[in-house]
């Protein structure tokens, strides 16, 4: 553009000369036609403006493409910012997401299809050093075994005192669990399994096996059953039974006259009625245990028409748990074909207060009273009823009983717990005190333990007990016993 002023500037001065040497000066008329250098010079000059014109538009031109590229690099520069925060917000996402699933607790078990498999229990060594103070107790049965109050025999005036040792492993439990998913809804099968007890121990609490030579015991169901989605179909822990509320023990149940303990087949449905309350009710299989007036064995009669019924209502907070239970249920036997029954009812009620935030420490309790539901408490430490020949009818019996225990944690792998338990049963005014003479009145123990857990797995305990029976007559029998547990939890 410099070079194009610098021509207009010397094409003015050459026509200013023209005009200042035609005739007459600037004011003088302008020629009728130009000479021929004057035209040659406007012609130049015509076209210096056309390329000026232009030179100016191709300027122009140039610098609105440069103002698109401009913005058009800017527009790119902001969609690849966008881009690039985006990217970074699904990365940090992807980063939570993955973070989450780390933190989360890996599934035990294995995967076979679409099911979850995981095998558990324990392996436990019992040695128990026990003194009865009314006489024997039959090696190989459940008195043995673990405490059992209605096996202590009673102080007579021929009795002599025993000693027993005893070491076991049959305690040992093994259960497998499954869990799927079909079609939208959550299936669970559950089977559990020991040695403790035996098809044989029915009848005489005879747990089986030998140790002369083998100590070989037979493996015994516990618990099976399927879970759909609410639903609950097999055996397991009777709904009337709070099983949390159990005492920490070197024995095989710890508070056995005070506690519900059963376990059958049964159909129950559960439901959250909120955040901390959950609803069970179920119906369960029914047996009645009579005892016929004169004679404190028990009967199992086999002839029940009606299932039994039971509810739960739990109910948990950060503190502890409670919950309240009902039973109702129908005694019956038979004589000479004709069936005699009773109504059965009972409650219970059974908690547990943490002590502190990690749950390591705790008080647990549970009451229970009823009426013909002995077989439900303390493992049928009394009768359900009371058959009386002589007026062909059933006798109530009335039960109470009641457990606390304290579990201190001393340091995170040293605790202590302290067990008290007790049951009583109150049998039928008609009943003539010689008839029910030998039956079971009331039982009581307390225990003492201490347990070290050098692994997280294994648990090694040691335990003193003093438990004490009896009868309605007012013979009482004790028992004094030290066990030694250790156990490999799997």
């Amino acid at each position: 553009m410099t070079l194009f002023r610098g021509k207009a500037r010397a094409m003015a001065v050459l026509l200013g000369a023209s005009a200042l040497a035609a005739p007459g000066g600037a004011m003088a008329k302008a020629a009728p036609a130009l000479s021929a250098r004057e035209a040659a010079l406007l012609e130049r000059l015509e076209k210096l403006e056309a390329e000026v014109s232009q030179l100016r538009a191709d300027a122009a031109t140039t610098r609105q493409q440069q103002g698109e590229a401009v913005q058009a690099v800017a527009t790119q520069a902001n969609t690849a910012a966008q881009v690039a925060q985006s990217a970074a917000k699904e990365a940090k996402a992807t980063g939570e997401r993955v973070a989450a699933v780390e933190k989360k607790p890996q599934p035990e078990g294995m995967r076979v299809g679409a099911t979850n498999i995981r095998i558990g229990g324990f392996l436990k060594f019992n040695a128990d050093y026990s003194h009865f103070d009314g006489g024997t107790v039959a090696t190989n049965t459940l008195g043995r075994d673990f405490y059992l109050p209605q096996a202590i025999p009673v102080v007579t005036p021929t009795s002599r005192s025993s000693t027993d040792t005893d070491f076991s492993a049959k305690q040992t439990r093994i259960w497998l669990n499954l869990d799927t998913t079909v079609a939208g809804h959550t299936l669970r099968g559950y089977i559990e399994t020991d040695f403790q007890t035996t098809a044989s121990a029915a009848a005489n609490v005879t747990g089986g096996g030998s140790q002369r030579t083998t100590n070989g015991y037979t493996l015994a169901l516990r618990r099976a059953f399927v879970q759909l989605d609410k639903w609950t179909f097999g055996q397991d822990w009777t709904t009337f039974q709070n099983t949390a509320v159990l005492p920490e023990s070197t024995d095989f149940v710890g508070a056995t006259e005070g506690t519900v303990f059963v376990r059958q087949p049964l159909v129950r449905y559960s439901t959250p009625l909120s955040k901390a309350a959950t609803l069970h009710v179920s119906v369960e299989n029914p047996e009645s245990a009579t005892a016929n007036a004169g004679s404190a064995a028990l009967v199992e009669n086999g002839t029940d028409h009606l299932p039994d019924f039971a509810a739960r209502l739990n109910y948990m907070t950060k503190r502890g748990e409670i919950s309240f239970a009902a039973l109702g249920r129908q005694v019956r036997t038979e004589t000479a074909g004709a069936g005699i029954t009773r109504a059965g009812f009972g409650g219970s009620v059974a908690g547990k207060i943490f002590l502190n935030e990690k749950r390591t420490s705790d008080l647990r309790f549970s009451a229970t009273y009823g009426q013909n539901i002995g077989r439900y408490v303390g493992l049928n430490f009394a009768p359900d009823a009371v058959y009386v020949a002589a007026t062909n009818s059933l006798a109530d019996v009335r039960v109470f009983a009641a457990l606390a225990a304290a579990r201190i944690a001393i340091t995170p792998t040293l605790r202590v717990n302290v067990i008290g338990s007790m049951q009583s049963a109150d049998y039928d005014g008609s009943l003539s005190p010689a008839a029910i003479a030998a039956y079971n009145k009331k039982a009581w123990s307390g225990a003492v333990n201490l347990f070290y857990s050098p692994v997280k797995a294994i648990d090694l305990g040691i335990e003193y007990r003093h438990g004490q029976r009896e009868l309605v007559n007012g013979q009482k029998g004790n028992i004094d016993r030290v066990e030694f547990a250790a156990r490999y939890n799997f």
